[in-house]
């Protein structure tokens, strides 16, 4: 193999740049020039590429976002659009592509692929942790973070105004940002889309805590599981409690990776361009207890559901009393 494309696609993930570079360098090193495409599949399509060095990655290891940009594609999703991007693998000389992003990257890559013949291996980049056969995915933790960060300052508020406060975080319908960021935030109760739930009861303990002398409280909503704002109105109805809502959003995917984002796209991306060499195709690369590991990208799609730990869960029910 002589020449790899990669690209970011989908969200963007805090730890992407770092996969990027990965790529890039583990390449390089090993004799493979790369190619790289700007915002996607979209980027794909339009020739929208440009060859990479080692200069090309410098001093974005600890930078959020992705220098290569990232779009969502309709055009690639049909037979005429992905015939576009074979022109453009034909004209770059591309012979294996690694797409670093989720679910809907992958399926894409997997039916370029089919249709094509290039080799992919997808990197999962995603802060929702939702790909399965991974233990994490770049972004997931500078996520968390950013979640508990935002609660620290939200409670300072609760506390000094006595009040109780819904954070609705991000996770489309995972609630892997919502269970780590609420046990490692103190939250006194944690709504899942993978885990039923009864508002009267979240009401029920948020009174126990007032009998006892308790005067804030934080509800951790992930988005897949309710409405924030809804939440929210119930809770006030039902206790007549000072409820007030904060739908954290974007901020939470943006901001300076941490270091272990930083180590696992390092750790990704430099697997990728291994599993390439090996002349493997339709592979997904990931972290499974601390070790880098290869799987077939079916899997991904065969498996909807990643397992929450549930026992976080009823840990952090425990220590919120």
């Amino acid at each position: 193999m002589q020449r790899i494309a990669v690209m970011t696609s989908g969200g963007d993930a805090p730890g992407m740049n770092a996969a990027i570079r990965a790529v890039v360098r583990k390449a390089i090193y090993h004799g493979i020039e790369v190619i790289g495409i700007n915002r996607g599949y979209n980027g794909f399509i339009e020739g929208d590429m440009w060859p990479m060095n080692l200069g090309s990655v410098a001093d974005i290891i600890h930078r959020g976002g992705t220098i290569l940009h990232t779009a969502r594609s309709e055009e690639f999703t049909t037979p005429e659009g992905r015939a576009k991007a074979y022109k453009n693998v034909k004209r770059f000389g591309i012979q294996g592509l690694v797409v670093i992003g989720g679910d809907g990257s992958f399926r894409g890559a997997k039916i370029f692929h089919d249709e094509y013949g290039l080799p992919v291996v997808g990197v999962p980049g995603t802060i929702d942790n939702d790909i399965y056969g991974t233990d994490y995915t770049i972004g997931f933790d500078t996520a968390v973070n950013n979640v508990v960060d935002a609660i620290n300052k939200i409670r300072d508020t609760a506390t000094s105004h006595e009040r109780t406060f819904v954070v609705e975080v991000m996770g489309r319908n995972s609630g892997f940002i919502a269970l780590q960021a609420g046990l490692a935030g103190g939250a006194e109760s944690i709504l899942l889309p993978e885990v039923p739930f009864d508002v009267k009861e979240i009401c029920d303990k948020l009174m126990r805590g007032v009998k006892r002398g308790k005067l804030h409280s934080i509800i951790i909503v992930a988005e897949g599981a309710a409405s924030g704002l809804e939440i929210g109105s119930k809770i006030k109805e039902i206790t007549g409690f000072d409820t007030k809502v904060t739908i954290l959003g974007h901020l939470q995917r943006g901001g300076i990776p941490t270091a272990t984002d930083r180590l696992m796209a390092s750790l990704l991306g430099a697997k990728a361009v291994e599993v390439l060499m090996e002349g493997k195709t339709n592979k997904v690369v990931g972290i499974r207890a601390s070790e880098t590991v290869c799987y077939d990208i079916e899997e991904v799609f065969n498996n909807t559901k990643k397992d929450l730990n549930t026992e976080m869960l009823e840990l952090a029910n425990i220590l919120s009393i």
